[in-house]
Parts: C-alpha cells; sequence; structure tokens
C-alpha cells in the first residue's frame, strides 16, 4: 500500500504541469491583416485605439479586454466583456475601429492589455491586439492621427501624406526634429557580433519646426523624426519614407533587399544597368530557370515579405533592415514565437533547411519602442546558407504566409 501511495504522488507534479496553460505563442501577430492598436493618456483613464482588420469582425461578435502581467503569463490579471460593442465600432474601408477606456488605476507600466474576440486568447494571438504598456504609453496625452482624424497606429509616414498630433484636453504647440542619420540593413544571423558596425549614440539634429496647435504637418524628407511638445512628455519617434512606403516600388528600392541574396557584384551589375528594373526582373527569371509563372511567384512572395516586414518592424529603419525583418524576409514568419518581457524567441520547422530557434533580445530606444536584436550565433551559418539556397534554386516560390 505504501508503494502504491508513494507511485501516485509521484504522479502529481506531472499531472499538475499538463493541467496549466500552455504558453502563449504569439506568432499569430506577425502574419499580415493583424489588428493594430494604440494608446492615449486621458486623466485618470488610457484610451486603447484598436484597428481590426475589414472583415475581420462579424456583426454581433464580442470583445473582452485583458491585462497580464507578462506575456509569458498563463492567467490575465483581469478580464472584461466590452460592453456595447456594436455602438463602439466605427467602419472604416481599411477595417474596423475600436475605443475603450481603461482606469489608470488597474494599469501598470510593462503590463501587457490584449483585445481579442474570445475570452481566451487563440493558440497563436491571430486576430488579436496585443499591446505592451510601456512608461511613455502609459503617459503620452496625444496620438498621431490622419487628415480625417483617425490614430496612425504605426510609427511610420509617407512623405506625401499629411498628419496631425491630436492631444486629449487643450492642445498644445509642439516640435518637430530631424535627425541625421543612416543605418544599414541587418547582418546575417550567423555573424560575429564584434564585425558589426557600431551604431552611433548620439544623433545631430538636422531641423526642428514648431508647429501650431491641430495644425497638419508634412514632413520634409526621408529620415527620423521626434515629435516632441512643451510639456515634456514622452517624445515619439517618427521614420519617414518616400513613394508607396510599406511597398516598394522603384528600382533602387527593388534592388536594396536582394542584399540577402545576391554578392555585391551582382548588386553594382544591377545598379549599373541601363534599365535597373528591368535588370532586376531578369534576375528573378534567371533563378527560377526561366520559368516566367515561377519568377512572378517569387517576386510576390519576396517583395510582400518586404512590404510586411516594413509594416510590422519599422523603427529607426525600414522593417526589412532590422533583425527581424531579415529573417522575415528571408525565412518568411516564424512558425511560433515565444515572448518574455526581455526577449523574443522565433521558431522555424523547414523540412527543407532545418529547424531553428532564434533569440532576439529588446533594446528600445525613442525612435524604436520595439525594437529587437538577433543574439547571433556561428551555428546558424548552415541553415541561413540553406534558405539562401532554396531562392537561389528557386525553390522558396510559396505565398508569404
Amino acid at each position: 500500500m505504501k508503494l502504491f501511495l508513494l507511485f501516485l504522488l509521484s504522479l502529481l507534479p506531472v499531472y499538475t504541469q499538463a493541467a496549466l496553460p500552455p504558453r502563449h505563442d504569439f506568432s499569430g501577430q506577425y502574419r499580415p491583416n493583424c489588428p493594430q492598436a494604440d494608446t492615449r493618456r486621458e486623466a485618470d483613464s488610457l484610451r486603447l485605439y484598436v484597428r481590426f482588420p475589414a472583415g475581420t469582425l462579424v456583426a454581433g461578435t464580442p470583445l473582452y479586454v485583458a491585462a497580464w502581467a507578462s506575456y509569458d503569463a498563463k492567467q490575465p490579471l483581469w478580464q472584461d466583456s466590452v460592453r456595447r460593442v456594436a455602438q463602439r465600432l466605427r467602419q472604416r474601408p481599411e477595417g474596423t475601429w475600436l475605443e475603450v477606456t481603461l482606469p489608470v488605476a488597474r494599469l501598470q507600466a510593462n503590463q501587457i492589455v490584449s483585445v481579442q474576440p474570445a475570452p481566451t486568447p487563440s493558440p497563436d494571438a491571430s486576430g488579436e491586439a496585443w499591446l505592451l504598456l510601456t512608461p511613455n504609453r502609459l503617459l503620452r496625452p496625444y496620438v498621431l492621427v490622419d487628415s480625417l482624424g483617425d490614430p496612425l497606429l504605426r510609427r511610420y509616414v509617407r512623405t506625401s501624406e499629411t498628419f496631425r498630433v491630436s492631444y486629449y484636453g487643450l492642445e498644445h504647440p509642439f516640435k518637430i526634429k530631424q535627425y541625421d542619420a543612416a543605418f544599414a540593413a541587418a547582418l546575417p544571423p550567423m555573424t560575429n557580433p564584434a564585425a558589426q558596425p557600431a551604431q552611433p549614440r548620439t544623433l545631430t539634429i538636422r531641423d526642428t519646426v514648431n508647429v501650431r496647435p491641430g495644425q497638419l504637418v508634412r514632413l520634409a524628407g526621408q529620415g527620423i523624426y521626434a515629435v516632441q511638445d512643451d510639456a515634456q512628455t514622452p517624445a515619439l519617434g517618427l521614420l519617414a519614407e518616400n513613394n508607396a512606403y510599406p511597398e516598394i516600388t522603384t528600382a533602387p528600392e527593388l534592388i536594396e533587399p536582394l542584399i540577402y541574396l545576391t554578392t555585391s557584384t551582382e548588386r553594382k551589375q544591377l545598379y549599373a544597368a541601363a534599365d535597373p528594373k528591368r535588370a532586376t526582373d531578369l534576375f528573378w527569371l534567371t533563378i527560377a530557370g526561366n520559368n516566367q509563372n515561377a519568377a512572378r511567384q517569387m517576386i510576390r512572395t519576396y517583395y510582400g515579405r518586404v512590404a510586411e516586414a516594413n509594416r510590422l518592424f519599422s523603427a529607426h529603419k525600414a522593417g526589412w533592415m532590422t533583425d527581424r525583418g531579415m529573417l522575415y524576409l528571408v525565412l518568411g514568419p516564424p512558425d511560433a514565437v515565444y515572448r518574455t518581457g526581455t526577449e523574443e524567441r522565433w521558431m522555424y520547422h523547414a523540412p527543407a533547411i532545418g529547424s531553428g530557434t532564434y533569440v532576439f533580445r529588446a533594446k528600445p530606444s525613442t525612435f524604436a519602442p520595439d525594437n529587437y536584436d538577433l543574439v547571433r550565433r556561428p551555428e546558424y551559418e548552415m541553415l541561413w546558407y540553406a534558405a539562401v539556397d532554396q531562392w537561389r534554386k528557386g525553390l522558396t516560390a510559396q505565398a508569404a504566409r
């Protein structure tokens, strides 16, 4: 009998562990058409703006808002259903808007807020908005809005578009500072960290513009900017890009992301060609074995990933140039993503190139509050070159996930 009881006791830890909810997989946050969110402090409340992609919210769908102590928390600190959902929703061509106000007393810096159409998160967090409440997000009393008054919910603007700063309460004048900065594309994942170029510790201000309360703004040119009000609330970093960003259309824009698939000699030839855009098309046609359909599919996949990386990871430079953007571009969206307060782990399971786990460490700044740096390792070399070889052989032609 004693032995039987000991056997039962030995099973208890296993049973308890199995009964715990699984850790959150956030890979759905890196799929196209993921909900976007931002905040504005309003006295003792925090207004949460969420935009769901068009067609993803069905009439009558309930919504829930929850706060989590960390990304890897098993249960939320609290959860409420959103009341009168139908009255709160605003339809726009680009998606469905929702605004919710939360008492600041229920929130703390570095907690995470989620908005989801079910009481429990989906297995991969798809169709949900997840937002880290940084100290700046809890304090900032303004949000960037477009010419129609809808929040941008992004850290980039096109130089052709206008926007303004929407304050809670009394409007304030503010300054927009443009900085001199040039950043290179991320180096491959097996690169020795010591070989990476040092990033500048400080940036030189190129220009400062004073803006009146409520004034529409159009930025002067490409680069990085900081929006700062006279009340000395935290500055807001902003990336400005030309043309159709996050899409890319011009020949130089199409050639630049090929840095991961080509040699420097090949890229020089593309830039120097009489018709660089046609030369780029011929590059894709050649690696596709002169199969036009395969070449078109590869172009759609590769540059579709460029655009999606720009939407997801734009920071102090174009999204595809960041560490996460680099992997997204060459390997595609990760199969699983696990987060903590200080890092992300991306997992890939690709039969053609092998499985791998990539660790990113949080490295936030004014211009890149959501920036993560890859922990580079020599053992990534085989996986990286296997993935590049797939592209060079015209074998990576599936649509971006």
